[in-house]
């Protein structure tokens, strides 16, 4: 009876961990669908700003500013019939050289490795065929319902350079 007791504190204990792997959850402490009343409101107590709220088809895309986080530029709320079904983190350091940009890739794959597993790589391609130069690097975790997207995307025309890492959660 020892061995069946043991073996059922251990199945409780550990069935709350492996539930919090069934999906991904947005970033700051969202929850996939909340409503945007529920989202608006944390974002005015963070002192962020909507700039944009655009309708596209049955979406709802509001790009926000001012989320406190290293290099972070802008992120983008996605809402479905007013549920939370997207958040894209859009981060730029203009003053990082291209190692910066990929030990910083690095970085973040090997978290989301180790959180969610081995990233699948869905994107690898440089096209030099046109005056800009662009380059574009992705990675994917498919977690239950949900899938976290890793990007580094890059241009490049003479001087003139645009590099970015955007982290997208989705519910699918």
């Amino acid at each position: 009876m020892r061995p069946v007791l043991a073996y059922s504190l251990l199945f409780l204990l550990f069935v709350p961990a492996l539930r919090a792997f069934d999906e991904i959850p947005p970033p700051f402490g969202f929850h996939w669908n909340d409503l945007t009343g529920r989202v608006e409101t944390v974002l005015k107590g963070a002192k962020a700003k909507i700039v944009s709220r655009e309708k596209k088809e049955n979406r709802e895309v509001w790009t926000v500013e001012g989320l406190v986080q290293p290099g972070l530029q802008r992120t983008l709320f996605t809402f479905r019939e007013g549920f939370l079904v997207e958040v894209e983190l859009q981060y730029e350091y203009p003053e990082w050289g291209i190692e910066r940009y990929n030990d910083r890739m690095g970085e973040i794959r090997r978290y989301f490795d180790a959180k969610f597993g081995t990233g699948k790589l869905v994107s690898r391609s440089r096209d030099t065929e046109t005056d800009v130069i662009q380059t574009l690097v992705g990675y994917q975790w498919l977690v239950g319902s949900t899938l976290l997207e890793l990007f580094y995307f890059s241009a490049q025309r003479d001087a003139l350079l645009f590099r970015t890492i955007t982290v997208d959660y989705k519910m699918i």
